[in-house]
Order: structure tokens, then sequence, then C-alpha cells
């Protein structure tokens, strides 16, 4: 199979997957304490992890660029980064949309939601470092400083809903107390799987338009270049 058939193949498998998430999520037990709203969890929770999990990936590929040298290591980390952050803005979007529900207002400076937010901004400011420096070799090897740096506050916001008293309800997945029933449990882990695999058809289908933009880069460095035949000034009136 080509890499063409590959790739088409991993976005087919992820629409379906999604569709089947989608199905699960509807027939699943309605929650009485919260109504319907309480199905945004299969949306926000997937979302928050694969956020975590495409910074991790960043983190991950900045500091194999550091070791190796290898620009594609810096294309999958600038290519995760992209994907985590608009997993990000739709982890706080259904946060807003569930707290409403909830709690009657959209937003509220809870300790969760603002280290969310914060992180947010971090790595839209990498994504900005990134296009601000047109050299890839440089762009490289600055943003992986902040890629690795980056994957440090996801420990407080992990963690923030043990560590202060916050409004937010504390982690789904608990390893020694996970308490939901079963058939929601089911549907949370099939949308979980199922946002994995769009995460990795984005990926994939991103990095291979980061490798086009960089021999675009390439081929625009080599027609600037100095030409053959260049060195010779043209003969002036006059000259002899």
């Amino acid at each position: 199979m080509t890499a063409r058939g590959r790739l088409a193949w991993l976005d087919i498998t992820a629409v379906i997957a999604v569709v089947g998430a989608l199905v699960f999520a509807m027939v699943s037990p309605r929650v009485e304490s919260q109504g319907d709203s309480a199905r945004m969890l299969f949306i926000h929770v997937p979302t928050i992890w694969l956020a975590y999990l495409a910074f991790a990936v960043t983190f991950v590929a900045s500091i194999a660029f550091l070791v190796t040298r290898k620009l594609k290591w810096d294309l999958v980390a600038g290519s995760s980064a992209e994907i985590g952050v608009v997993f990000t803005t739709v982890a706080i979007i259904g946060g807003m949309i569930w707290g409403k529900a909830t709690w009657n207002v959209y937003w509220t400076w809870d300790a969760r939601l603002t280290l969310t937010a914060v992180m947010l901004f971090v790595y839209i400011g990498y994504l900005a470092l990134r296009r601000a420096i047109p050299d890839p070799v440089a762009r490289a090897r600055r943003s992986s400083v902040l890629g690795i740096l980056g994957l440090v506050q996801l420990i407080p916001v992990h963690f923030s809903v043990t560590w202060w008293r916050t409004l937010h309800q504390t982690n789904t997945f608990r390893p020694r107390d996970i308490q939901m029933d079963g058939p929601i449990l089911a549907a949370l882990l099939v949308s979980v799987a199922a946002f994995t695999l769009v995460y990795a058809a984005l990926l994939r289908r991103r990095y291979q338009l980061a490798e086009m933009e960089l021999e675009a880069h390439r081929a625009a460095a080599a027609a600037e270049g100095p030409v053959a035949g260049d060195a010779v000034s043209a003969p002036t009136i006059g000259s002899t």
C-alpha cells in the first residue's frame, strides 16, 4: 500500500471511530444529576487527554531534535503542538458549555480552568515563536527549548483539582476508584480511542504539510542564491 493509501485509510478509520463514539455517547445512560449536559464528558475528557498527548509528543520530539539534529523531529514537534492547541481550545469551549449548565456561569477563575488557559497561551506563544523565525535550523533549535520547558506546566494543570479546592470535579480516571457506571465508562473509553485516532490522522497530515513547507522554503532559498554569470559585470560604454 502506498503512503497516500495508508493516510487515506487512517482518515477513514478515524471518521468511522468518531461516528461509533457518537453512537455510544448518545445511547449511554442519562446522568440524572446533570441531565444531558453530562454527555459533554464524551468530548471534554478526550480533547484534554489529546492535548496532554500532543504536548507530550512535542516534548519528546523536541528532545529528539536536540539529540539527533534531524529536522524531521522538529516538524513532528511543531505539528503536534498545533493539534494540541486545537484540542485544548475545544476542551475549554466544551468545559464552558458544561459549566454554564452545571455552575450557571461560562467561566470562573477556578484553578483547573485558569491553568489550562495559561497552558493554551504558552503553546500559542510556542507557535508564534516558530512563525517568527524563518530559518528552519534556528527555528528548530530555539523552539525545541520551549517545547521541552512547556511540558512542565502539564503537572499543575492535571493535579490542580487535587492540590487546591476548586469548583471543577476531581480527575475522571482514578487508578483505584473509578466512580462511573459501566456503560458510561465504556462510552468514554470509546470516545478516547476515537479521538486518539483523530489525533494520529491529523498528525500524519500536518507532518506531511510541514514537509512540503520545508521543501518550498529550500526551493525558495535556492532560487534566491547567486545565478551563474552574476559575477561577470556587463560591459559599459567607453570600456575597453
